[in-house]
């Protein structure tokens, strides 16, 4: 049995419970709570960042950030499921997954910034400056959301709009209704974005 260190509300997490279910590899997995702020979890021997989601094998191998669970999962499956191995479509695929976590990356920051410093120490210039990535991001991809088969790309776009969702009230559907449709799609067919939703804490 492999063990997820994760926590509830990650996306990066979630990315990983979507892509194991995906793969069927979700019943071969333990998700285990992690705690990155708590200096005594053992989060932090497993990865020596401190963030999740770690993945800890049968061998007692940790395997960390998202983006290698992800690929081990496709290894794991044959290859070929969650990131294509045609050279172009594999590009396709890192590259929006890539732009999937920095959209992720720039909205926590936000919450970083307001939940960890006092009102008065908070920076407005830094705040509008992750929004803006978050934005573009946002507006790159309902001009040309991910395609086709369920791969590493979907699983990124929906675990950034679910996260949007439960962080910042989904301010973002108004402005891309597409995106909304494309959403819903998503859940419609991957059972496990529903399973995994985490509720606003």
């Amino acid at each position: 049995m492999m063990i997820l260190r994760s926590s509830p509300p990650s996306p990066f997490g979630r990315k990983v419970e979507i892509a194991a279910s995906i793969v069927g590899l979700r019943g071969e997995i333990e998700v285990v709570t992690a705690d990155p702020i708590d200096p005594n979890d053992p989060l932090r021997r497993q990865n020596p960042l401190g963030k999740i989601p770690v993945l800890i094998l049968e061998d007692e191998t940790a395997v960390f950030d998202s983006r290698v669970i992800i690929e081990y999962f496709d290894m794991r499956a044959g290859g070929n499921v969650l990131i294509p191995s045609e050279p172009h479509a594999r590009l396709e695929t890192l590259t929006a997954s890539a732009l999937a976590d920095g959209i992720l990356d720039a909205a926590i920051l936000q919450i970083y910034e307001q939940r960890f410093r006092a009102p008065e120490g908070r920076s407005q210039k830094w705040l509008s400056y992750q929004a803006e990535k978050v934005a573009r991001g946002l507006a790159a991809f309902a001009a040309g959301p991910p395609t086709g088969r369920r791969d590493a790309a979907h699983i990124g776009l929906a675990c950034v709009l679910g996260y949007l969702d439960l962080r910042f009230a989904g301010a973002w559907r108004a402005e891309h209704p597409s995106l909304v449709a494309w959403l819903d799609s998503f859940a419609a067919e991957v059972p496990a974005f529903e399973v995994t939703r985490a509720q606003k804490r």
